[in-house]
């Protein structure tokens, strides 16, 4: 198998880490295959693929999509290096409102999946960063919702000193004023 996975302290978050195979040409790594996915419990189809390109500083999200619209997502940092984030928003959940990072880095050549039910966000660590990820929804702009990136009852460090977020992530509203999603089953 060419993708090993690792599971997080927070249940459905899973760290995926493919091998590297590198010579005089350059290096070739499997990203993503399809059965790999399912023993890992990555069950759901991704629909749409997406591409953010960052400079140092930034920070994007805490994003979600409110049911039926939500979006797994499985996250590369083809070029750089963030910091990703997912938080909990799951109703029921013995892990609700915890977060939890991983470091995605060219180097590495790690994956990170979060299923629906989570806030994800990233900063960019590196001078810039190129971000390619998977949905298994599409984007959904009525069903789009956020938490405040830097609300203190989260406590996320991430890892910036001169943090540069959009407008509307300024906004967002604070963790305790979002509701938990039933996604549980």
């Amino acid at each position: 198998m060419a993708i090993d996975t690792e599971r997080t302290p927070i249940d459905g978050l899973i760290l995926l880490k493919p091998r590297v195979f590198k010579d005089a040409r350059g290096e070739f790594l499997e990203t993503y295959r399809d059965e790999v996915m399912r023993e890992a419990g990555i069950g759901e189809p991704f629909v749409q693929d997406n591409i953010s390109v960052s400079r140092k500083g930034t920070i994007r999200g805490l994003h979600y999509q409110l049911p039926p619209y939500g979006q797994a997502k499985l996250i590369l940092a083809v070029r750089g290096t963030i910091l990703d984030v997912a938080v909990d928003l799951r109703k029921g959940s013995p892990t609700y409102g915890r977060h939890h990072k991983v470091l995605l880095t060219e180097e590495n050549r790690h994956l990170f999946y979060v299923p629906i039910g989570f806030a994800h966000g990233f900063s960019v660590l590196s001078e810039a960063a190129t971000v390619y990820y998977k949905c298994s929804g599409y984007y959904e702009p009525a069903a789009e919702r956020g938490v405040r990136w830097n609300d203190a009852d989260l406590g996320i460090d991430w890892g910036v000193e001169e943090p540069v977020v959009s407008e509307k992530d300024q906004v967002q509203p604070l963790f305790g004023e979002v509701e938990a999603m039933d996604v549980m089953g």
